[in-house]
């Protein structure tokens, strides 16, 4: 794939690498935490799956996996990746987005999301960066809308969640054009003291 090359994002106290095996004790550390695994509507591994969810990761063509590491110290707080390449008309998605449940509600989300959307319009020259989500995790769709990204409508009957249930998937999408107001606006959000 060769339109999203490796390459490691770092911005304040995180870096996002590529994601390897070498992450797997880390990855399955930060599933453990929070026991995120039973949310019904996530992909997030058993912690005994870890290895298979990032050999899968590795391996799927069109999807480029990060680790989300604390800059200093390397810790695996959890993973976000590039997917959906669609090099001729240059959209990427971002998904398969999950932390530790003690990272959640804190600036790791919307950091790596800015870290993400520049170097997609930014360093790749993406015209649309588009986000999906399970008709049911209201959580995903929320975070997803804080980031200013429109939502596009609903495939219904679109995949399969991991107990076998058939879900409907959400879809958003962010257009280059409404980049540089987005940009701003997570950045402002950043520099806000949080409670």
């Amino acid at each position: 794939m060769a339109f999203v090359d490796p390459v490691t994002l770092k911005a304040g106290d995180l870096a996002l690498v590529p994601l390897s095996l070498e992450h797997e004790p880390g990855l399955r550390a930060a599933a453990a935490d929070g026991e995120l695994w039973k949310i019904r509507v996530t992909s997030v591994p058993e912690p005994q799956d870890t290895r298979a969810y990032i050999e899968t990761a590795l391996r799927t063509t069109d999807r480029f996996a990060f680790a989300v590491t604390e800059a200093a110290t390397g810790k695996v707080l959890g993973t976000s990746s590039y997917h959906d390449v669609l090099p001729a008309v240059k959209r990427v998605e971002i998904g398969y987005t999950w932390y530790a449940q003690s990272c959640q509600r804190t600036h790791v989300n919307t950091t790596c999301k800015l870290l993400l959307l520049t170097h997609a319009f930014e360093t790749l020259g993406c015209h649309v960066v588009g986000w999906r989500t399970d008709n049911f995790n209201h959580a995903s769709q929320r975070a997803i809308e804080r980031l200013g990204a429109k939502k596009d409508g609903v495939i219904r009957g679109h995949a399969l969640r991991r107990d076998g249930t058939i879900r409907d998937t959400v879809m958003y999408s962010l257009r280059s054009g409404e980049w540089p107001e987005i940009k701003a606006q997570l950045q402002y959000l950043l520099s806000k003291p949080r409670d």
